[in-house]
């Protein structure tokens, strides 16, 4: 049996067809004039009532989160409930605590107490059926540096066994513009290159919940417009989302509720609408 990891060099080396495909970030592209209608949008105004929400699968659990570095409290008795299809917007100042929470969640630092779960099991980035249910952008991503646009992809794409992996691929290589560079190396790719790359890496494979850490950044206009429809289209299949953003328009587009971290004079967490809360 071949192994997985092999997979991806073989599909580098036979000649992909990759067609012109939608592009969605130009800023001089006047096909980028109608993709607003490309996916739909979940206004604010037009998410599902609280007893709706109740009725849906939860997805994540967080339980009197708290996180210390040795006196230093950066994160008390954290609580949150996430359930199928809806977005969680994390805000705050800077050192409120929003990317210990997002590492907390994703098993990437341990909690000095609380407990976190997606799915009814424990959160951790060692257990397998974590790692298939989670998908995270956090930072930049540790890329294989070996490893072409391409492959990284394929590597998911197969290791995740989506159906027809090329055609997959080929899809959302176009839709975050990185045709072009779809054969270098991470390394050889512009900042907002690789952040495209890292929100690809999150659309190319399956999941249920989806940690985000600003992933706005180094997006033009066109591609924050572009990524809050792409995301709200997610939520009505079933995806849930939990991102720590100062975007407003962003945030608006998905419809998420926000949660506001900071010190003990703040609530933890706010049902206004997100243009009001940002």
């Amino acid at each position: 049996m071949t192994s997985l990891i092999h997979q991806p060099h073989a599909a580098a080396s036979r000649t992909r067809q990759f067609g012109p495909g939608p592009r969605r970030w130009s800023r001089t592209d006047p096909a980028t004039d109608g993709c607003e209608d490309a996916f739909e949008v979940r206004p604010a105004g037009d998410r599902d009532t609280m007893e709706d929400m109740a009725k849906r699968e939860k997805v994540l659990q967080v339980s009197d989160l708290t996180k210390k570095y040795g006196d230093h409290v950066v994160v008390d008795g954290f609580n949150l409930t996430v359930r199928a299809g809806e977005a969680i917007a994390l805000t705050g100042r800077n050192g409120s605590g929003k990317s210990t929470v997002l590492r907390c969640l994703i098993g990437a630092d341990r909690p000095t107490s609380g407990r976190v779960e997606v799915l009814g099991r424990k959160a951790s980035e060692t257990d397998p059926q974590f790692r298939t249910d989670v998908a995270t952008i956090v930072d930049d991503l540790d890329f294989f540096p070996d490893l072409s646009v391409v492959e990284h992809l394929d590597l998911l794409a197969r290791a995740h066994g989506m159906v027809d992996p090329d055609d997959l691929v080929d899809e959302i290589l176009a839709e975050v513009q990185l045709v072009p560079q779809s054969g270098q190396l991470p390394g050889t790719l512009s900042s907002g290159q690789r952040r495209r790359l890292a929100l690809a890496t999150a659309l190319v494979r399956p999941k249920k919940l989806l940690i985000m850490d600003e992933p706005e950044q180094r997006l033009d206009v066109e591609g924050v417009s572009w990524l809050g429809k792409r995301l709200a289209h997610e939520m009505t299949k079933g995806l849930a989302i939990v991102m720590a953003s100062h975007e407003p328009r962003l945030v608006k587009a998905m419809g998420a509720r926000i949660v506001r971290l900071g010190d003990e004079s703040e609530t933890n967490e706010s049902l206004v609408e997100p243009e009001q809360a940002l």
